[in-house]
């Protein structure tokens, strides 16, 4: 096949020709140049024109085509920085699977970069799944920093507080948070975040490049509760004033807004990092968590988000 040479071929003829030869027949753009008479540059530029236009249209035959559709729905409507969708097993109840092996592989591309990085990360199920997933690791550039406190209600060390998990597997420099998830009261908060040795990690917190925390919900069955961080009045208290969500610690309304109070004023935590700064990357699923969530991405509490399509679809159809 030949280019024509005469005025009467337009540039959109030549763009439709070289998109087919490039979408349709699978020639390489070394190809179509060779078949059209014209340079490689030439031939790109056609391609790009052919797109530009909307001479050609481009449709995935895949089931991730649609987890990519929902994901740029979602990032267009809640104005997210990030969001990965995966795809929805109809059969499993679990609120991990698919979503903890793509936080993974996020977490491990971060924690590839050659410049150094401070990475903060949350406490929870499914983050602890994440975890789990990463190979070994050397990175020393890198500083990792735990959002939350490590400390159970008895003394010993949170379950599901992640920073000793990943120090395990990632040599970089690690900063636990070496305090209750919640203290006894608001006084002894004051007083254990004023110690010298804590100041720095929560300076380091606030610095934090990208973080990666989990949404609890505060249902009967909230995490909070069922590791014993509050007690059943407690978490009682907290849906009466409007709880529908956590992270880490941090209890919200359907507004986003912290529950004034209750257990607020005694959560350890750090502070969320900046989200005009930062990558604040949520990993979440499933319809008890769906009104935080929902919460979450609303007020911007993060700006970020990985979740599953039955998730996303119910997120778009709030």
């Amino acid at each position: 096949m030949s280019m024509r040479q005469d005025g009467g071929n337009s540039r959109l003829d030549d763009a439709a020709r070289a998109g087919w030869l490039y979408y349709v027949a699978g020639n390489t753009q070394d190809q179509i140049a060779a078949k059209l008479g014209i340079s490689r540059q030439t031939a790109q530029r056609l391609v790009s024109l052919a797109v530009s236009e909307g001479l050609i249209r481009v449709r995935v035959d895949h089931p991730i085509a649609g987890c990519l559709e929902l994901a740029s729905r979602l990032k267009t409507r809640f104005a997210l920085d990030l969001v990965e969708v995966v795809p929805s097993d109809p059969d499993s109840t679990s609120t991990t699977i698919g979503i903890a092996e793509a936080a993974a592989a996020e977490i491990e591309r971060w924690l590839r970069k050659p410049e150094p990085i401070v990475l903060a990360i949350g406490t929870g199920r499914t983050l602890k799944a994440a975890i789990e997933q990463l190979p070994p690791m050397e990175c020393p550039q890198h500083k990792i920093v735990s959002l939350t406190g490590n400390i159970s209600p008895d003394g010993s060390a949170a379950f599901y507080n992640v920073i000793f998990t990943m120090a395990d597997r990632i040599k970089a420099r690690s900063f636990p948070m070496p305090l209750p998830v919640i203290a006894s009261s608001s006084r002894e908060k004051e007083m254990l975040l004023s110690q010298p040795m804590i100041q720095p990690t929560l300076e380091l917190a606030a610095q934090a490049d990208v973080t990666f925390v989990g949404i609890g919900d505060l249902g009967p069955k909230a995490p909070l509760y069922l590791d014993g961080f509050i007690s059943e009045s407690e978490l009682k208290a907290l849906q009466k004033a409007g709880g529908i969500g956590e992270i880490v610690g941090w209890v919200f309304d359907r507004e986003g807004r912290l529950i004034e109070g209750i257990t607020n004023d005694r959560v350890s935590s750090a502070p969320l990092p900046s989200r005009e700064k930062s990558l604040v990357i949520a990993l979440a699923m499933g319809e008890r968590k769906l009104p935080g969530i929902l919460a979450a991405v609303n007020r911007r509490l993060v700006n970020g988000l990985i979740t599953d399509e039955r998730t996303a679809e119910a997120l778009l159809d709030a």
